[in-house]
């Protein structure tokens, strides 16, 4: 190699730009647990290669073993003779070489010619068994905390053995990375794809949460209320898939009203239609505009006999959910509303819905919607007409036929959303679950709760979801449907006290018997402020669950809402808790003269005031925080006193698949 005769070569000692450094410290003082030699002490002679001249000799010093470098030759040369020595043991020395090349180069008076290109010698033929570090002898042992291994005192099969575990222990790692940003990824997926499916709804103002007309508050305690109305409007894509013009009906009506309860314990669900055309009181009303979805500010005063689906095209779902309120007693803790384009594409989604129907289905003004009689599975298209149609001569119920074919159809779609053709099919869940965002406004719907809803369903039989209809007494001369007040108010007494009704399949429950009054433990008074209260007022006098609040959250309680109690008239004024809770409820029944505890376990952490007519319409002051509460005579509730509901209710079955 002729780099280190080129003029400009740099002076022994010295470091030209374009050469790197090396370690001053020969190869055999680079074990950190091995004593160096003395300087003086001289090194191994070292055999040059084959057909390298040899240079001359000049015995080294201190100072030059300080101020060694190596040129760009050197390090040429010293890598061919590895690659050609390879297999060969690497801890021999080639420092002596290379000192003696640096000093030939210090010493040699003017340049001279390049050296030719030595030849590479032969790969060798035999094997030399790797060497053995002879400095650790037994007198100095190795320490115990040994370091990293060099690499000549390992075989072949030790370093293969060395690097599957180090590729292991990187494979290992990098899988650990992978599941944990994988688990990252899908928790972002998820939460971007509900919070996108939540824009994705239309926000309403429509529930009522201060209501008085809800009953037994504390008694629905964990209960999801639904309110679902479908809207007959015929602007923007419901006018485009032919349900009609503005010209044909301007703004929108109420053209399905149904109210679904769940209740806490999730055994079953219980859904209502209300007929279009009942018979109302509408209350007070804000105007409502439902182009725009808004609410006009100008204010309809109470009216009589109306018809409920004109209630919401004057006042909207607000007017709406004030109505149904009052005449149930549920609280209606959500608001769905769906147009006849969001139906369609929700039936479309799921790849269409089984039917059934005894004839020709041919509707005075939508026409013929199924030809043929039989069971069948029909389109979005056709699944609109066959739930609007209810000018049917071949039925003769009028709208009593179509809320009958609309519960059939939903029970079927129930079937098909729960079976593995929907759930375990991704696309399909997907397109039905953007479908009903798309296409619905809403108050209190998310994503993530109606998929929590859902996965509390799972259990649920089909048997035990009961379609109920409002029964009526006939029309008025305005064609309005006339209510039955007592049968209605019964079939809702029922579902408040989660009641068996007609028709539903679920495991008979037992019915607890009441146990006889007892005294109480004393108990410690607590803080007022720590108790949530509701009032229902049972007695006769109006208002009082009112004044009675007033005087509580003086005293400090949480009043979390007042109402009216499921039946008035009750004789004694009792004070309901849950488990656990009472102490609480002493503590607010030592406020209340005469008050009777009672054991009530769906309350919760919440303690109701029954008003009865013995209430005297004062308080007192509650006992004073950590003194001992008086005894009150109390007892466990047993099971309300089952209503009576009308023979001639009609009923459908979840799990009904009778072609009728």
């Amino acid at each position: 190699m002729g780099d280190e005769n080129e003029p400009g070569s740099p002076t022994p000692g010295r470091r030209a730009p374009w050469e790197r450094p090396i370690s001053r410290v020969p190869r055999s003082d680079r074990d950190p647990e091995t004593p160096s030699p003395p300087s003086e002490q001289p090194a191994p002679e070292q055999r040059p290669p084959a057909d390298r001249p040899e240079p001359e000799q000049t015995p080294p010093s201190s100072s030059d073993d300080q101020d060694r470098r190596l040129s760009v030759a050197e390090v040429v040369d010293r890598i061919s003779r590895i690659g050609s020595n390879r297999g060969r043991a690497a801890g021999r020395d080639d420092s002596p070489t290379s000192g003696a090349d640096d000093r030939a180069v210090a010493s040699s008076p003017p340049p001279s010619p390049p050296v030719p290109p030595r030849e590479d010698p032969e790969p060798p033929t035999e094997v030399i068994a790797p060497v053995v570090d002879e400095r650790r002898t037994a007198e100095r042992p190795a320490p115990e905390a040994v370091g990293p291994v060099a690499p000549p005192t390992l075989t072949r099969l030790a370093l293969s053995r060395a690097r599957k575990r180090k590729r292991m222990r990187v494979a290992g790692r990098v899988g650990v990375s992978m599941v944990s940003i994988l688990a990252l990824v899908i928790t972002g997926v998820v939460w971007g794809y509900l919070r996108a499916t939540d824009r994705g709804f239309e926000q309403v103002a429509a529930l009522d949460t201060e209501s008085t007309d809800v009953v037994d508050a504390p008694g629905q305690y964990g209960d999801e209320t639904y309110l679902i109305v479908g809207t007959d409007t015929r602007a923007g894509a419901s006018g485009e898939i032919g349900a009609g013009t503005v010209a044909d009906a301007e703004g929108a009506r109420s053209d399905t009203v149904m109210l679904i309860n769940i209740p806490a314990d999730r055994s079953r669900v219980v859904a209502v239609s209300f007929p279009r055309d009942l018979d109302v009181e509408r209350p007070e009303c804000e105007g409502w505009d439902s182009t725009t979805g808004d609410y006009t500010g100008e204010m309809y005063p109470a009216a009589d006999g109306d018809k409920l689906n004109a209630t919401y095209a004057l006042g909207g779902p607000k007017c709406l959910v004030k109505i149904i309120q009052k005449i149930s007693g549920l609280r209606i803790g959500h608001f769905v509303g769906i147009d006849f384009a969001g139906f369609e594409s929700m039936v479309d989604e799921v790849g269409g819905v089984d039917v059934c129907s005894p004839v020709p289905l041919v509707d005075e003004e939508l026409g013929t919607v199924l030809a043929t009689a039989g069971e069948q599975r029909i389109d979005g298209r056709t699944a609109l007409n066959y739930v609007r149609a209810r000018k049917v001569d071949a039925e003769g119920t009028g709208d009593y036929g179509r809320i009958k074919r609309q519960q059939l159809f939903l029970s079927s779609l129930l079937r098909s959303v729960l079976s593995n053709r929907v759930l375990f099919d991704p696309g399909a869940l997907n397109g039905f679950v953007t479908a009903f965002t798309r296409d619905t406004f809403v108050e209190n719907v998310k994503t993530s709760d109606l998929l929590t809803l859902g996965k509390s369903l799972r259990g649920v039989e089909a048997g035990a979801v009961t379609f109920l209809t409002v029964p009526t007494a006939g029309t008025t001369d305005y064609g309005n449907e006339i209510p039955r007040t007592d049968d209605i108010k019964a079939i809702f007494q029922a579902i408040i006290d989660d009641q068996p009704l007609p028709g539903e399949e679920r495991a008979p429950e037992t019915t607890p018997e009441v146990a006889p009054p007892v005294t109480t433990e004393p108990q410690v008074a607590v803080d007022p402020s720590l108790v949530s209260v509701q009032i229902s007022n049972a007695s006769e006098t109006s208002g009082l669950a009112a004044t009675t609040a007033d005087e509580l959250a003086a005293y400090g309680f949480q009043v979390v809402g007042t109402g009216n109690a499921e039946t008035t008239g009750a004789a004694a004024t009792v004070v309901r808790y849950g488990a656990g809770s009472i102490a609480d409820a002493s503590t607010v029944a030592s406020t209340i003269p005469g008050a009777v505890l009672e054991e009530t376990p769906t309350l919760g952490g919440i303690v109701e005031v029954v008003l009865g007519t013995d209430f005297q319409g004062f308080l007192t002051p509650p006992t004073v925080v950590g003194d001992l509460l008086p005894t009150f005579a109390t007892g466990v509730s047993g099971a309300s006193t089952e209503v009576a509901l009308p023979s001639d209710l009609t009923v459908t079955n979840g799990a009904d698949e009778s072609c009728v």
